[in-house]
């Protein structure tokens, strides 16, 4: 068969030749370079020349090559019609090998009047059915052996690549073809299988059926690892957890993934695996729920002392304050205190509830020493002020003595100097202790 057929060959030189006319200077002589080029695909023999390959005839000489004609060329370079490929193809090869290569080629058309009159010659054929058709039959029980017995999901895997097998080889069968002259071939070589439609039907629905099954079932395998790592991620959220929403959400978390457990269908490989695990996880959650009980207990105690705390770190800003004030302080600090006080040491709570223990224990003591300091600073003042008074009076009367007078004024000043900084009283109390030190001084001289 020559790779370019005379009509290619005609187009190819009419436009070479007018490429060449329009070229004065080297036209002639890339026309022979060409039409040379040419001749040589017209001598070969083998498969039609490409479009690529014609269009390297020329692309380098004549680089405006019309398109038009190329593509007219590459469409004239084409095998004949059917029949006139049966024609060719049987003159060709003139043999009986070519000749029934020739009939069983599958095209309807051809195969119909052969197996009407000679069905002997469709023997390849019938072959390449029976071989198809009992493959297809033998991989679809196989995968249905795998996929109705696994044991683990790799069986899924090996039933769906046997499925696929199963698949190409009934696609390889002429479905146009099976019901009628099969069993021309089976009244000769007497073959115990019914090559039929319904055969043909039942085992693609096989296939199908199948292929829908090791969906369903890897699906829900995927499934399960999900929820499985969910339901880890869940156990160490709340092993971690260090508040108390840190571990409401991990317990929802793993309440959900018990939910999502019962969701994969119990049909399935993956589903009788989930009761497994549920059995399991349904008794952890049991389990915990005693301690998520102490935990949440625990919580709300901490909670709870941290609102009383938080009022009383407010309350003791900006200082000084009255006594009153800091006994309410103390008292709420001491609220405080009592709350985490009833967290007991088994509780999963206790070392949090310890650590601000410590911290609102130290607080109290620092109130305390607060309140302490403002009723003996404001005792103090009231005894200087007191004394003071009773000083005014004896100093008015004529038999007061005066080494009497300046010790009760020294007294007064005593009293003013036991005023603690920071106290309510006092700024006022520096004002009285230098109103008495310098009338100390005034006596002193006298």
């Amino acid at each position: 068969m020559a790779r370019l057929t005379d009509r290619a060959f005609e187009i190819l030189r009419a436009e070479v030749d007018k490429c060449a006319a329009a070229d004065s200077l080297a036209g002639d002589v890339y026309r022979r370079m060409v039409i040379k080029r040419l001749e040589k695909l017209r001598l070969q023999n083998g498969t039609f020349a490409s479009r690529e390959e014609i269009r390297d005839t020329f692309k380098d000489e004549f680089p405006n090559f019309s398109e038009q004609a190329l593509k007219a060329a590459v469409k004239a370079n084409r095998p004949p019609g059917l029949f006139g490929k049966i024609i060719f193809a049987g003159s060709l090869l003139g043999s009986a090998a070519g000749i029934i290569w020739l009939l069983n080629l599958p095209f309807p058309m051809i195969r119909w009047p052969v197996a009407k009159t000679m069905p002997i010659l469709l023997l390849p054929s019938f072959m390449s059915m029976d071989h198809n058709y009992r493959q297809a039959i033998a991989l679809v029980e196989q995968s249905d052996q795998l996929v109705n017995k696994a044991t683990a999901v790799a069986d899924f895997d090996l039933g769906e690549i046997k499925a696929k097998e199963a698949q190409k080889h009934l696609d390889a069968l002429p479905v146009w073809f099976l019901g009628y002259y099969p069993k021309r071939y089976c009244s000769f070589f007497r073959c115990s299988w019914q090559f039929t439609f319904d055969e043909f039907e039942a085992a693609r629905k096989n296939v199908g059926r199948m292929e829908a099954q090791i969906f369903q079932q890897k699906n829900a395998f995927t499934q399960l690892n999900q929820v499985e790592q969910t339901l880890k991620a869940a156990k160490q959220e709340y092993q971690q957890a260090k508040t108390a929403a840190d571990r409401q959400k991990a317990t929802v978390n793993w309440q959900s993934a018990i939910d999502q457990l019962n969701q994969i269908p119990a049909e399935t490989l993956a589903g009788e695996t989930a009761k497994k695990t549920l059995t399991a996880a349904e008794r952890d959650f049991k389990a915990m729920g005693g301690v998520a009980t102490g935990s949440v207990r625990a919580d709300n105690l901490i909670e709870a002392a941290k609102e009383f705390a938080l009022t009383a770190a407010v309350a003791s800003q900006k200082p000084p304050h009255s006594a009153e004030s800091w006994q309410k302080i103390a008292d709420l600090w001491q609220a405080a205190i009592e709350r985490l006080s009833q967290i007991t040491f088994d509780n999963p709570g206790y070392l949090d509830a310890q650590t601000k223990l410590a911290e609102y224990q130290n607080n109290l003591g620092t109130t305390k020493i607060r309140l302490t300091a403002e009723r003996e600073s404001v005792e103090a003042l009231n005894q200087a002020k007191s004394l003071f008074a009773s000083l005014q009076n004896n100093v008015n009367s004529p038999r007061q003595n005066p080494a009497y007078a300046l010790g009760q004024l020294q007294e007064i000043i005593n009293q003013l100097e036991s005023v603690k900084p920071g106290t309510t009283v006092y700024p006022e109390s520096q004002k009285w202790l230098q109103s008495a030190r310098k009338k100390q001084q005034e006596w002193q001289k006298n």
